[in-house]
C-alpha cells in the first residue's frame, strides 16, 4: 500500500488549506486513516482520525472545530480541509492507513502500518 499526501503550502494566519491523502496498491479492504504532524523539535503527534465508515470522527482538541476530515472510499483518498489556520499548525504532515481496524481511530502513531511521506504546511503571522 502506498499513500501519497499533498496540499500543504505556505498560509497567513486565518487562511485555509486542504490536504489530500491518495492509497494505491493492495488497498483491499478496510481500514482507519489517521493524520498525524511533526514540528521541528517535536515528536509526531495525532491530528485526526477516520473510520472506514466515515463517521465517529476524532480530532485532537489543538485543532477541533477548525479542521475536518473526511473520505472518499471510491476515490480511496481521505482529506483534510485546514480552517483558521494558526503558525502553531505549522508542521510537516502526514497521513496514515491502519488496516487492523476499520471502526476504531486510534491515535498512537505505532498502529499505523502504512504512512504517506509528508507535506509541509508553513503558517505565517
Amino acid at each position: 500500500v502506498q499513500l501519497q499526501a499533498s496540499g500543504g503550502g505556505l498560509v497567513q494566519a486565518g487562511g485555509s488549506l486542504r490536504l489530500a491523502c491518495a492509497a494505491s496498491g493492495r488497498t483491499v479492504g478496510t481500514y482507519v486513516v489517521g493524520w498525524f504532524r511533526q514540528a521541528p523539535g517535536n515528536e509526531r503527534e495525532f491530528v485526526a482520525g477516520i473510520p472506514w465508515s466515515g463517521i465517529r470522527l476524532e480530532y485532537a482538541d489543538s485543532v477541533n472545530g477548525r479542521f475536518t476530515i473526511s473520505r472518499d472510499n471510491a476515490k480511496n483518498t481521505v482529506y483534510l480541509q485546514m480552517n483558521s489556520l494558526k503558525p502553531e499548525d505549522t508542521a510537516v504532515y502526514y497521513c496514515a492507513a491502519d488496516f487492523s481496524r476499520n471502526t476504531v481511530v486510534t491515535r498512537r502513531p505505532r498502529a499505523y502500518e502504512y504512512w504517506g511521506q509528508g507535506t509541509l504546511v508553513t503558517v505565517s503571522s
